[in-house]
């Protein structure tokens, strides 16, 4: 029975158990704790999950897949992986997320990727040409040819996905979508997001004098696997296991990071769509020395067309050393989010901190 279950699930369990007519009867025989009910799903119901990625986020995605069946879990870096392998027994253990797919490939059914960035379009692509449905760690990946090569993949070939952005469900970022198009600071015309986290992390420039200095790779990471994709370069603990958020070669630096985190909200409440110019401006960065790592702060003006009922917005990123200018109607002492965003209308402004608008409120 559970052979021939496995061997429909990818049309769907939902159809094979219609399917099965005046024989569904029959299961009122079975305790409700066999099927689900209200103690949770049937274990019919649940999804075949392989993870790659299993440290920091990806280790995030793979308990919040805890209730379902784990058959498979990927990394390149034991260390990173910590107790994941423990704390999900039954789940195979792989460093090759190629080798996982290939040997499992009759048995999952959603893939999530939590990898560093430059990877993600690698995993993401393979488990989607195999059918499989993917959960995506943001940023989705390192460069725009990437994700459209992965937009189109999707729709080839019928999956359901995705991106990783946990405040997108939040509550304030729905209060702050009602207050915009409810008029409550009148037509939206300009926005000021920010992120000032982590700028040694985003910005390596004092670590280029080392690129020459030579490590040993630790035991517990497979390195080429790690470097994957990318042009290889000799391993260095600057980049291994967390800063390389700041090499571009495998990260996509502070806006990579944030910007899907704390625009949200502008982006779904305004419907901005895409920007008919964009301009960046940096300091003390040159493109030749600097080549492989981010500057130490950014400025970045998008201007946005007007659509539908609203005017034409100009939405301004800083980050790093290049702040966020403070809201002129703020009461003294008080200043606007490291990491979060102004929103200015012709009536008013409000402002909220990151991760789905956190703690939007009305300004002053």
């Amino acid at each position: 029975m559970a052979t021939t279950i496995n061997s429909v699930r990818g049309t769907s369990r939902r159809r094979f158990l219609k399917g099965l007519g005046a024989g569904v009867a029959a299961l009122h025989a079975v305790p409700a704790h066999v099927l689900g009910g209200e103690s949770g799903p049937a274990p019919s119901d649940k999804l075949n999950v392989a993870c790659i990625g299993i440290g920091g986020r990806g280790r995030a995605s793979v308990d919040a897949c805890g209730g379902q069946n784990i058959i498979g879990l990927c990394d390149v870096d034991d260390a990173v992986a910590g107790n994941a392998y423990t704390t999900f027994p039954k789940a195979k253990k792989f460093r090759d997320f190629r080798t996982m797919l290939d040997e499992l490939d009759k048995s999952i059914e959603a893939v999530t990727v939590g990898t560093p960035d430059h990877t993600h379009t690698v995993a993401a692509m393979d488990a989607m040409r195999r059918g499989k449905h993917v959960y995506c760690e943001k940023p989705l990946a390192h460069s725009i040819g990437e994700i459209r090569a992965l937009m189109q993949a999707a729709r080839e070939h019928k999956v359901i996905t995705q991106l990783g952005n946990q405040g997108h469900s939040s509550n304030d970022i729905r209060s702050l979508c009602e207050w915009i198009r409810d008029g409550a600071i009148g037509n939206v015309t300009e926005v000021h997001a920010s992120c000032d986290a982590f700028p040694d992390v985003y910005c390596q420039i004092g670590k280029l004098p080392k690129l020459a200095e030579k490590h040993d790779v630790p035991a517990h990471l497979d390195y080429d696997l790690w470097v994957g994709p990318a042009q290889f370069r000799p391993y260095s603990p600057m980049w291994v296991p967390w800063n390389w958020r700041g090499w571009l070669r495998f990260g996509c630096g502070c806006i990579g990071d944030w910007i899907c985190h704390v625009v949200d909200p502008s982006f779904w409440a305004l419907d901005l769509g895409l920007p008919t110019s964009i301009r960046a401006e940096v300091k003390d960065y040159d493109p030749k020395a600097h080549a492989e790592v981010y500057p130490r702060g950014t400025k970045i003006t998008f201007q946005f067309p007007a659509k539908g009922r609203r005017g034409p917005v100009k939405l301004v990123w800083f980050d790093g050393s290049e702040r966020v200018p403070r809201p002129p109607m703020l009461d003294q002492g008080q200043n606007a989010h490291g990491t979060g965003a102004v929103i200015y209308g012709d009536k008013g402004a409000m402002m909220h901190g990151s991760h789905g608008a956190g703690g939007v409120k009305l300004i002053p």
